[in-house]
Parts: C-alpha cells; sequence; structure tokens
C-alpha cells in the first residue's frame, strides 16, 4: 500500500478521533474508513440473526458478509451497538476476516484516512501518519452522553462513564491487537480542546510527519 499517504487516527472511545479523521479527510481530499462500524454492524448483525455476541464462528460470518452491507444504518450509532461492538472484537476470527478489508481500504490510490483501535499498529503499520487521539474518561463520558441523549436515547451520565470504562479494558486488554498507541504515533489529548483546535493540532501533526519532523 503507499503507506506515505495513509493517516491512521486510533483512541479510545469518543476520544474525538472520528471528528478528527472525518476532518482530515475533507482537508486532504481522502476517503475515511470508520473501522468501529465494522465491529457495530458485525454485533448489531449477528444479534438481528439471533446469535451471541460470544459465537466466534458466528460472528465472523457476519464479517464476511459486510461488504455486501450499508454502514449507514442508524442502528449501528447506538449505545447498544457499541458495546456490541466491543464484545465481538475479541475475536480473532473477527478481526482477521475484517483485516483484508481494512487494508483494501488503505490501499485505494491516493491514499486514506483510518478511524479506529489497532489502525497504526496492525492494519496499517507503513502509515505516513499516525495519531493517537485520547481524552479523560470523565470529558468522554459526557460526550457520549451528550450524542446519544441527542439521539433520543435514555441514559444517565454515571452510566455512560461505566461503559466508557468497560470498553477501555476489553479493548486494551484483549489478547487480539488490543488498543495502543504505535511506538510512532503522535499522542493528542483532546480533553481540554476545542473541535477547533483539535482538528488544528491534528492538521500540524499530520503535515509534520509528512515533512518528516516532530510536532
Amino acid at each position: 500500500m503507499s503507506g506515505d499517504q495513509v493517516i491512521t487516527v486510533d483512541g479510545p472511545a469518543a476520544s474525538g478521533k472520528g471528528t478528527i479523521a472525518s476532518g482530515l479527510g475533507r482537508l486532504y481530499g481522502l476517503p475515511v474508513l470508520d473501522s468501529g462500524l465494522l465491529y457495530r454492524a458485525v454485533g448489531v448483525l449477528l444479534q438481528r440473526a439471533g446469535g451471541g455476541l460470544a459465537d466466534a464462528a458466528a460472528a465472523a460470518a457476519v464479517a464476511r458478509g459486510l461488504r455486501a452491507v450499508a454502514l449507514d444504518d442508524e442502528a449501528f450509532r447506538t449505545r447498544g451497538a457499541g458495546e456490541a461492538a466491543s464484545q465481538v472484537a475479541v475475536h480473532p476470527e473477527v478481526r482477521q476476516v475484517l483485516l483484508a478489508l481494512q487494508r483494501d481500504f488503505a490501499a485505494q490510490p491516493g491514499g486514506a484516512v483510518l478511524d479506529g483501535r489497532d489502525m497504526g499498529t496492525v492494519i496499517c503499520p507503513d502509515a505516513g501518519a499516525k495519531l493517537y487521539v485520547t481524552a479523560s474518561p470523565e470529558v468522554r463520558a459526557e460526550r457520549r452522553w451528550r450524542q446519544l441523549t441527542g439521539q433520543g436515547e435514555s441514559v444517565g451520565l454515571d452510566e455512560v462513564l461505566a461503559d466508557i470504562r468497560r470498553r477501555d479494558a476489553r479493548d486494551s486488554g484483549r489478547a487480539a491487537a488490543p488498543m495502543a498507541p504505535a511506538p510512532d504515533a503522535v499522542l493528542l489529548d483532546t480533553s481540554e480542546m476545542t473541535i477547533d483546535q483539535a482538528a488544528d493540532a491534528a492538521r500540524r501533526i499530520v503535515e509534520a510527519a509528512r515533512a518528516g519532523q516532530t510536532p
């Protein structure tokens, strides 16, 4: 793949990585993949088919059919979908099926932006620019709570914070591709940043990487 033109944006839930990845895609005219949606789709579709989230073989079978599935279903963006995604993501079989799909996306002529948890470590280790976006659990929980209540979901902030901490532990502790910054990723803590400030910081990180400099 053309690593120089690939940008990876990793980090935990509600850190701002999705917003940053979308902004970088617009700025550089690159397609953007939200890999979390792939796992959310697997979890939701598996449950719709009556399967259990702990069934690795069934989850992998669903993952194999994702190329024909549109990822714009609003059900993939709910609180339940996020929890389901975290549970199916622990299965090595699922991660292996989705590996090729994600690498194919990254290999598009001209490059791409990939948003997830193992983009810079597993999917695109040769990416030209790598960001690891984070924020405190409390800040991330409030962001996610505002998003969910804005979508009409009835959930308390304490519940969302507990979800965040549980997902962090599961994602960072799984045996297959645990969530962690790549050794050459630049850490971007958005806890005290506005959206515009985070976008500008991300742009500067990418520009520095492309110029072979340390931001």
